[in-house]
């Protein structure tokens, strides 16, 4: 364990010890090419919302009906990323990756044409279960090339491949649907997935420090129960709730809010929608330098990555609910963007700490899961959203109303999230209880 309380999870694999601390050639090409896939990931999942108003016009939906379609993303999104995240425990990464991008590509496809609301339902629900387990697979191949204590700034600069994913996009894809339509836009997301798919097949690599196979094979075990139900795997999942509820608003609601709640047009709003993501990609940022920076410095984990990610959490709430209370576009959105912003260091810190006492053959699998649980939210707030604002006597009203709920999502996980993340001390506790299990079963088969 380190003196920053960070235990090393693997053994000696492939010939380089994991408690080496130089970087390996190659890592922040790689680093860079997972970025861009990330970045591919949040245009697929952005672009619904951004055309949310000529799609709900065309194929004359209701805001519930629209809810449901946001939704729909995430109806395999859990299921997928859990079983893919079982999957890469034994095979290479670099594969996976691969064929997550194509069923991404391939699931634009069909929108190009003439498309009635069951088609786009299906596809939505066909990119959700590829994209699922986007996010814990890359952080699993990003692992493969950082030791423990140089990962949050390379999980910072993953996590940003969302909001760079916004920022690219949306005037891009804005531009295309007013000058020309809705369904090009899908058409021209399918182009840049298979584009990235070329890349990764001419560059990317497996990260040298673990070997997937002698990992399973020869390092040490921790249940999967005992794991799951560990304080901070428990915290994780409860704090990361609460943001996604934020960000699954954002990726079906946000560009719609400012059209139908506070009269800009599309095109306007196509240039609004990119604040939120500049200033969570700041926010994400400076929460993995400052992570980095605090662990050099001999600040526990519990600290520079518990703490660090849950407060934001908890400001961010207690900011955005205050929304419905003033008076004045510019500063509803403004307050709508630091709230909602505040929310991306909890996304740094997390597959980290998680990363600290899961072993390295089981950490796939470990970080999934806590995607799949924590984008469950992905699925209940944009129907809630929707509900709450075909029941409301205005738009703006429901819209105001969908934004408290969300607040207290936010401030109770990120509470949730301070009193149970404890990194520092999960592997000693979790390696004393392994151990005394087997304890009993060791001399029982004991000859002597």
């Amino acid at each position: 364990m380190s003196a920053q309380g960070t235990p090393n999870v693997a053994g000696t694999t492939a010939g380089v010890s994991q408690g080496t601390r130089e970087t390996p050639k190659g890592a922040w090409a790689v680093t860079f090419l997972l970025f861009l896939f990330m970045v591919v990931n949040f245009a697929d999942k952005i672009v619904v919302g951004l055309a949310g108003v000529p799609i709900m016009t065309d194929l004359k939906l209701e805001p519930a009906q629209f809810g449901l379609l946001g939704s729909s993303f995430f109806f395999l999104f859990s299921i997928s990323a859990i079983v893919v995240g079982f999957i890469v425990n034994k095979v290479a990464t670099r594969y996976v990756l691969l064929a997550l991008a194509v069923v991404w590509a391939l699931a634009q496809f069909p929108m190009v044409g003439t498309v009635s609301f069951t088609t786009l339902l299906i596809c939505r629900i066909v990119l959700g279960a590829g994209e699922g387990p986007a996010f814990s697979v890359a952080a699993h191949a990003i692992y493969k090339w950082f030791p423990d204590e140089k990962r949050t700034l390379p999980t910072a600069i993953l996590s940003q491949g969302s909001a760079f994913g916004v920022i690219l996009a949306v005037p891009a894809l804005n531009w295309v649907i007013v000058n020309h339509s809705w369904h090009y836009a899908f058409g021209a997301l399918g182009v840049t997935g298979l584009i990235w798919v070329c890349a990764w097949l001419a560059l990317g690599k497996e990260g040298p420090l673990e070997d997937t196979k002698a990992l399973a094979a020869n390092e040490p075990k921790i249940p999967y129960v005992h794991l799951l139900t560990s304080r901070t795997f428990l915290g994780c999942v409860i704090a990361t709730f609460g943001a996604y509820w934020a960000l699954s608003l954002g990726l079906t609601w946000f560009t719609a809010f400012i059209i139908t709640g506070l009269g800009f047009s599309q095109q306007q709003a196509g240039f609004i929608s990119i604040l939120p993501w500049v200033f969570g990609a700041t926010i994400v940022i400076l929460t993995g330098w400052i992570s980095q920076v605090m662990m050099a410095r001999g600040y526990t984990t519990r600290i520079s990555r518990g703490v660090l990610g849950s407060v934001p959490l908890i400001l961010g709430g207690l900011i955005l609910a205050t929304m419905p209370h003033v008076s004045g576009a510019g500063l509803q959105i403004a307050l709508l963007v630091i709230g909602s912003g505040l929310c991306g260091a909890i996304y740094v810190v997390c597959p980290p700490m998680l990363g600290e006492f899961t072993p390295a053959s089981q950490r796939g699998a470990i970080i999934a899961i806590y995607g799949a649980l924590y984008t469950l939210s992905g699925i209940i707030a944009p129907m809630v959203m929707g509900t709450v604002i075909q029941r409301a006597g205005s738009m703006l009203n429901g819209y105001m109303t969908g934004f408290t709920i969300n607040a207290l999502v936010m401030i109770g996980s990120g509470v949730i999230g301070l009193l149970l993340l404890w990194p520092n001390t999960e592997k000693a506790r979790l390696t004393r209880g392994a151990a005394a299990q087997a304890a009993p079963l060791k001399r029982a088969v004991s000859p002597t």
